[in-house]
């Protein structure tokens, strides 16, 4: 008989592969990883996801999940989920992009997926740097915020402001799902795994474009210890990109109860 000491309390994941991550020690990209392995584990969908990566530090995701994957080019990932989802319409399709790549160098794509209501699932991980590429100023990257490309922090002025693009999206007809949500403590990572699930449920049901933007940390790139970067989430991020439902379709509102 098992004591309390020697209770099993948590399993890998099906979905989630036993290989040791690239990630930095205290980024949260591999919280949200384990998040994306329980949801398909719990819709019993891990074999027909497909899933598509795009440069950045999501670019060896596809060693992580253990689904079917491929790799994009910079910033293309959702026009490639798009063709992947055309072509195999039963199938699970989901991104797993960053704000340099979503925000940037994708934003035509992330834009016209969701105007065209793409039946896809996108998870986008904002930490408001270039993560991969050593740390340089994102389009989410906040106003003063000190990078390697804007070493006097961020001057709106001459910079511009930082894109909030849960907003933006929400305004798009073909949006179906779009919500912001955060990994810096336990109960933010719950309503995170919830909103995730309701995202693949809405492309399992038909409803069209689902995103699920969550805030990361990057201790390293931000110059900042694991804890102080979860604080920065909390007292800094979050202030500018309120968390919250931007749109919710009344369709998916049936899913939410």
């Amino acid at each position: 008989m098992l004591t309390d000491s020697m209770r099993t309390v948590y399993e890998r994941p099906l979905t989630l592969t036993p290989a040791l991550t690239h990630y930095c020690p205290g980024c949260t990209h591999g919280v949200i990883h384990r998040l994306v392995a329980e949801v398909l584990d719990e819709l019993n969908v891990r074999e027909q996801t497909i899933g598509v990566a795009s440069v950045g530090c999501s670019v060896f995701a596809y060693n992580y999940f253990d689904c079917d994957f491929c790799e994009a080019a910079h910033g293309r990932a959702p026009a490639m989920a798009t063709g992947v989802k055309r072509v195999h319409p039963d199938k699970i399709v989901f991104t797993y992009q960053g704000d340099g790549d979503l925000a940037s160098i994708g934003a035509a794509e992330i834009i016209h997926a969701a105007t065209r209501g793409e039946n896809i699932t996108v998870i986008f991980v904002n930490n408001g740097v270039y993560g991969m590429t050593g740390g340089q100023m994102a389009p989410t990257t906040l106003p003063g915020m000190k990078t390697t490309s804007s070493q006097g922090g961020r001057d709106v002025e001459t910079m511009g402001y930082p894109i909030r693009m849960s907003e933006l999206l929400a305004t798009l007809d073909g949006a179906s799902y779009i919500v912001r949500r955060s990994a810096h403590d336990p109960g933010h990572i719950n309503q995170t795994k919830k909103a995730i699930k309701t995202a693949f449920q809405t492309q399992q049901r038909q409803m069209g474009f689902a995103l699920v933007e969550i805030l990361s940390s990057c201790p390293v790139n931000w110059n900042m210890t694991p804890v102080d970067a979860l604080c920065h989430i909390k007292e800094k991020m979050i202030p500018y990109f309120p968390l919250g439902d931007f749109k919710v379709a009344e369709s998916v509102k049936l899913l939410k109860g």
